[in-house]
């Protein structure tokens, strides 16, 4: 039964018409829980679909400088252990060109912050239902605008659980404007 409410739930988000505004369609596959410290792996597929939204949220700053508009996005992700996570968040992006020397070029930063629901299936016990996600993206445009990224991102329940172990996840993105 979970498998049709995240079918549902992706396809509602793939084809409906956001009156928010548009920006990205970005899917992505990965390694879901990583580990960095040379302590045992016991990693998994992560397959990921999130819609970012071009509308700012909130803007901090002076107008020409991006870096300060935070943007929402809404996301999915499905482990090959059937794990499920439904995240919300916001999301900004700097061209690093731009901000390291004055002239816009390829490579865009995506730093994000999210929560959301999680379901473990028969994958990692993070702990709680209620998980954070924070992470940062790096992405080349092609010349047809489209989008080649890697990401790191942390998933946490901020110690709101009996335990937190986290989970680590690298991520590899293809990201389509729309």
């Amino acid at each position: 039964m979970q498998y049709i409410y995240s079918i549902i739930f992706l396809l509602v988000l793939i084809f409906s018409k956001q009156s928010i505004s548009t920006n990205l369609d970005v899917f992505g596959i990965g390694i879901f829980d990583i580990k960095f410290d040379g302590s045992k792996n016991n990693y998994v597929t992560d397959l990921r679909y999130e819609k970012r939204f071009d509308k700012s949220l909130i803007n901090i700053g002076p107008k020409e400088e991006n870096f300060f508009f935070l943007k929402p996005f809404l996301g999915f992700e499905v482990t090959s252990k059937s794990a499920s996570y439904f995240i919300t968040g916001i999301y900004l992006e700097d061209n690093l060109g731009q901000l390291f020397t004055g002239k816009n070029n390829k490579l865009i930063f995506t730093p994000s912050f999210g929560a959301g629901y999680y379901d473990n299936g028969s994958g990692k016990d993070l702990g709680n239902k209620l998980e954070f996600r924070t992470s940062f993206e790096l992405s080349y445009e092609l010349k047809n605008k489209n989008r080649i990224g890697f990401s790191i991102s942390h998933i946490s329940n901020a110690n709101l659980g009996k335990k937190n172990p986290g989970a680590e996840v690298i991520n590899i993105s293809y990201q389509i404007p729309y």
